[in-house]
């Protein structure tokens, strides 16, 4: 930098001299001696240009190098902050990463975004899953539930383990006894009330883990696309499988607590002398008398699909009490049973066992979730398979939001959100 600005200083300096010589000798001709100076000028100011020429070409090439690294360290830059293209890209690295030990800028990028403690460090053998496609396989799994998919589900905070919901606790609707307790009189002036008020109930909530194993083999592994199309398939469908299962028989340890061991669940006994493993109109007549009627809109059945040749036999008189989506000349899956909706799921028990058929709102079961889906993997579990093992983890539990079965105000027959049939 420095020897270009004497080059061009000395330069100048040459020019103004020869001007001054020019003046000078306006009104008259060159001396000898003059003359003899302007042509010395001018063969240095050559000389100079060509200098200065050449060290602005330098100085280009300098420029030039300087903003191609400086390109080039954004493009790496900006590669370790681009997300993957799908799940099965980023796999693919998560493999790359545990065979070789050196995760890619992109990884430890990912990585680094999670916030406070994390399981997803390379260096610890784990990794975090991009967001999208955390919330793009949950909700998958959530999809390709069908009990997951009609709960209530309530996010929790980053900061939270669980949760404590406040709820009437209200067992019976007879005088006295409603909200829990609240009462109120007829009386005549001057007439003493007796105090009442609500009782209340804490439901408690606290997260679990939930654990998927995927295995990919090698061959798998070669191609992202192809990986990225059994992760999303293979995972969501397992979790949405499991999550179903857990809402209907988790036992509480651990994992949610299922519908089938909770305190509110509500069996309708056989009719008398009915044939084993056998589905009535009778039967189901009698369950849905036992939903609360403010809960019949949301109500639908759960069948085992055992129980699905049962259905277009049952009638009340000579009317039909189960109607396929477009009437019997189509197959009888999915229809309506006494004008509600009829789900096949294989979490029902088997005909005949209690549980093979239910009629539930799942919008008084309440779920608790956190975040999305984590990951971890390993070369080693299935070493000898030549397979890679992913470990996915979801946060979740559930539980239903009644505590016992409702006592109407006139009849004995309890009432609940969750109705099935007794063995037979």
């Amino acid at each position: 930098m420095n020897n270009i600005k004497a080059l061009r200083q000395r330069d100048h300096d040459l020019k103004a001299e020869g001007e001054a010589i020019l003046e000078a000798s306006k009104d008259r001709l060159f001396t000898a001696e003059e003359r003899a100076r302007l042509d010395a000028i001018k063969a240095e100011r050559q000389t100079v240009g060509e200098d200065i020429t050449r060290v602005e070409a330098v100085m280009e090439g300098q420029r030039q190098a300087a903003a191609q690294g400086t390109a080039a360290r954004a493009s790496a830059s900006n590669e370790a902050k681009r997300p993957y293209a799908n799940v099965g890209e980023q796999l693919v690295d998560v493999v790359r990463a545990e065979r070789t030990k050196r995760p890619s800028e992109r990884l430890l990028e990912l990585s680094a975004a999670a916030s406070g403690a994390s399981e997803g460090v390379p260096a610890d053998g784990g990794f975090l899953v991009q967001q999208d496609f955390s919330t793009q396989l949950l909700d998958k799994a959530y999809d390709t539930g069908i009990l997951a998919r009609k709960v209530t589900r309530i996010p929790i905070s980053a900061n939270s383990n669980g949760i404590k919901l406040p709820s009437v606790d209200e067992t019976s609707r007879a005088t006295g006894s409603r909200w829990g307790g609240v009462q109120v009189y007829w009386a005549a002036e001057a007439d003493a009330a007796t105090a009442k008020k609500p009782k209340f109930k804490r439901i408690d909530l606290e997260l679990k883990k939930l654990i998927g194993l995927f295995y990919a083999t090698d061959e798998l592994i070669q191609d992202a696309a192809a990986l990225s199309g059994v992760a999303n398939k293979a995972f969501p469908e397992e979790f949405g499988f499991v999550l179903d299962d857990s809402i209907i028989r988790g036992n509480g340890a651990g994992q949610p607590l299922g519908i089938y061991n909770s305190s509110p669940l509500v069996a309708v006994a056989a009719e008398a002398a009915q044939t084993a493993t056998t589905v009535v109109a009778a039967n189901v007549v009698k369950m849905f008398a036992r939903m609360p009627a403010r809960l019949l809109g949301g109500a639908e059945w759960f069948v085992n699909q055992d129980v699905l040749p049962q259905l277009p036999l049952m009638t009340i008189g000579q009317q039909p009490i189960y109607l396929p989506p477009t009437g019997f000349k189509d197959a009888p899956v999915n229809g309506t049973l006494l004008g509600r909706p009829v789900n096949v799921i294989e979490q029902c028990e088997t005909l005949g066992t209690q549980g093979d058929i239910m009629f539930a709102n799942l919008g008084e079961y309440i779920t608790i979730d956190k975040g999305g889906i984590n990951a971890d993997s390993s070369m080693h579990v299935r070493f000898l398979n030549d397979e890679m093992t992913f470990r996915w983890t979801y946060r979740v539990d559930g539980q239903p939001a009644w505590s016992s079965a409702l006592t109407p105000y006139k009849g004995s027959n309890t009432l609940s959100p969750f109705v099935v049939l007794a063995a037979r």
